[in-house]
């Protein structure tokens, strides 16, 4: 059993990541990925994986990762969008692994969306 100190520490960590959770996160850019069955069928969970270890990689710290439940396509899963402090937001289909460190180098990190992984160029095949 943990000591009261150590359980009290937790729960001040704790308290701390929920209050980062609600301050303003205009500056951050958010990665959000599709974790309903459908997605979790399809490859999510690595896809989700993926992108926690390249942000790891590269230290990037203004970069969240969610999840989020089913939005009705699923024969595009893997579904992963990538939301700007801007408000701008890229959807990118049909994810796989491999695809994580280019998407995080040209979308993330140097603002240039990858078209050909992004719903667009998916739904004009």
């Amino acid at each position: 059993m943990k000591s009261l100190a150590e359980l009290e520490q937790i729960r001040k960590q704790t308290l701390e990541r929920i209050n980062l959770r609600k301050e303003d996160k205009a500056d951050v850019t958010r990665i959000v990925i599709g974790m309903a069955t459908c997605g979790i069928a399809a490859g999510a969970r690595p896809v989700m994986h993926a992108f926690m270890d390249e942000l790891n990689k590269r230290q990037l710290q203004h970069v969240t990762v969610s999840q989020t439940g089913c939005i009705g396509m699923c024969r595009l899963e893997p579904m992963v969008d990538i939301i700007t402090p801007d408000g701008n937001k890229v959807t990118y289909v049909h994810v796989k692994p491999e695809m994580v460190p280019r998407i995080v180098a040209e979308h993330v990190v140097n603002g240039r969306p990858v078209q050909e992984y992004t719903i667009g160029a998916a739904e004009d095949q």
